[in-house]
């Protein structure tokens, strides 16, 4: 069992300059410098915090013979202070918390809408500055707040200020939820944590390369007992690569991380929770739950491609995290994460097939959901189970069929939609030395040049994900919530020029079709479709990417990506 909970991969991880005049003139400030004049120029002098004048006993202002001396006086000043509130300080928050906007007293104060998710309590005073002369703009708000994200460090440029002018002053802005932040879960069900935001410069290269960000962050709950987990519920936008969730096995490891957003994972100590690569809502069956002690740390993995050529993108990931008391549930769910890094594959168009034998001496165990993970070159992903002799023996997932079932008529594999499979009837699987379970995946690289495992969306991986119990005494299967999809619907051809066609399958009635753009706007939609070859066509569309969705009368579902030339 403690092979099984601690096994998890080391999943590591500028861009266009627009604006270009902005850019130059920031290049040598440091974003805590920029941090600090937004505070002399809306906070202290001549208003109410400067070094002279301290309400509420915060000198915004600093002190000392040099302009380093004052910043550096201010910064001691806030990052990791208690504040004076009585409320806030009771709650463990400070005037800056490092990593921590949602719990930086002072963010609160200045945040006046900038998000929604934070708002300053009924006890904790006024917003500030309180001269509606100086509010402060979106842009001053944001860099406030990517400063607190990164860890509130003292020097060192940390964000791109010319991103958050075009995003917020610009026009150039796409969101991952351009309606807002969704609802979070009720008090008494459980509640909501939120990576990012973090802006992704747009497509920096002339051949349309997509920008791209991978980040860690490490996030303390403080709960107020021991938890049960019995659902999940991540929420991404269409450009997420992935999102995982690990926790620290012990205080010491989370300690010695750092705090605010980082590009490293350097993870020891740490067991895996969930790994998906769309929006899921990972229900556990009935009688298992993760089990959470009150001091958990988690560390949370997001990676976000910007695709478009013109916009900056503002990556963000919500999960709503469902409890019950602990003791509440019979078994604990258990999620175990396995790469195979020994990649290499030639760009000449072959097919290169990878395969790892996974035979932990586990004992039994039942699983109740497996996942492949590849890039951009694959083709396929397959998991058997291994009998003894090193025979392949049964096919229990194909990440090219619905649902990862085997046996469908008309696979297709799409890597950044890689189905999740659930037993709803738990799989046993004997692993030893002689029994386990077989992965294997394929890759086609028509690239540019040989590619090997890695973290970015040129590189390549292979990670096999599974989840399971060690025992089914209590539980009842048949309890998670997936989305059924709407199986062999072919869109071509896929990138279009002018117009295109979409094939439906003949058991599909009343298909709802639309199609989105990169700000979220549906730019076409046809209700009630009937016909198996659906077509439509592009009209005044301006090139570049777009979202579609298929949905019939009985709520299979099926998206994806289409380009026009």
């Amino acid at each position: 069992m403690n092979i099984m909970k601690n096994t998890f991969v080391h999943l590591v991880i500028f861009s266009l300059a627009i604006s270009m005049n902005i850019a130059t003139a920031l290049a040598q400030t440091s974003t805590f410098e920029r941090v600090y004049q937004i505070f002399q120029t809306n906070c202290a002098t001549p208003y109410c915090h400067s070094n002279g004048s301290q309400s509420a006993g915060l000198d915004l202002e600093g002190s000392g013979t040099t302009l380093q001396d004052k910043m550096m006086a201010v910064h001691s000043n806030l990052v990791s202070v208690s504040p004076s509130n009585a409320n806030a300080a009771s709650i463990g928050d400070h005037l800056i918390y490092e990593g921590r906007p949602d719990r930086s007293f002072l963010f609160r104060k200045i945040n006046n809408g900038l998000e929604s998710t934070i708002a300053l309590e009924s006890n904790e005073g006024d917003a500030m500055p309180k001269n509606a002369a100086t509010v402060l703009t979106d842009v001053e708000k944001e860099l406030v707040r990517q400063w607190i994200l990164f860890g509130a460090p003292s020097n060192g440029k940390v964000v791109e200020e010319a991103l958050l002018v075009d995003y917020y002053d610009n026009g150039l802005g796409n969101s991952a939820f351009p309606n807002g932040a969704p609802p979070a879960p009720a008090p008494s069900e459980g509640f909501q944590i939120k990576m990012g935001p973090f802006f992704v410069a747009p497509q920096s290269n002339p051949q349309g390369w997509a920008d791209e960000v991978e980040y860690f962050q490490k996030w303390e709950l403080n709960l107020p007992a021991n938890q049960e987990v019995t659902r999940i519920d991540t929420k991404m936008g269409n450009y997420s690569h992935h999102f995982l969730m690990y926790s620290y096995d012990n205080a010491s490891a989370a300690a010695s991380m750092p705090a605010g957003l980082r590009t490293f994972d350097d993870h020891d100590d740490i067991s895996l929770v969930e790994a998906i690569q769309e929006p899921t809502n990972l229900v556990l069956p009935q009688g298992s739950a993760f089990f959470w002690d009150n001091d958990i740390v988690l560390d949370l993995n997001s990676h976000y491609i910007n695709y478009d050529m013109a916009t900056v993108y503002k990556g963000e990931v919500y999960i709503n995290v469902y409890t019950q008391p602990s003791g509440t549930a019979s078994q604990e769910m258990l999620t175990v994460l396995i790469p195979n890094s020994n990649l290499y594959i030639p760009n000449n168009g072959n097919e290169y097939t990878f395969e790892q034998t996974i035979n932990y001496n586990l004992g039994e165990v039942f699983l109740w959901s497996v996942v492949g993970h590849t890039h951009q070159w694959g083709t396929g992903y397959e998991v058997f189970m291994r009998e003894p002799g090193n025979v392949i023996g049964e096919q229990i997932y194909d990440g090219a069929c619905p649902q990862g079932i085997p046996g469908c008529n008309t696979p297709y594999f799409d890597y950044q939609h890689i189905p999740m499979r659930f037993f709803d009837e738990l799989q046993p699987v004997r692993f030893n030395f002689s029994r386990g379970i077989v992965h294997r995946a394929s890759y086609v690289n028509t690239g540019n040049s040989p590619v090997t495992w890695g973290s970015t969306s040129d590189d390549e991986m292979m990670v096999l994900v599974f989840m399971g119990l060690m025992d089914t005494t209590g539980v009842v299967t048949n309890a998670h919530e997936t989305r059924k999809p709407l199986e062999g619907v072919r869109l071509f051809p896929n990138p279009a020029t002018d117009h295109v066609s979409i094939a439906l399958p003949e058991t599909a009635t009343n298909v709802s079709f639309k199609l989105y753009n990169l700000m979220g706007q549906v730019v076409k939609q046809s209700e009630n479709i009937n016909e198996t070859l659906f077509q439509f066509e592009r009209d005044q569309l301006s090139a570049g990417l777009y979202i579609y969705t298929l949905e019939d009368a009985d709520g299979h579902f099926s998206s994806g990506k289409l380009i026009f030339r």
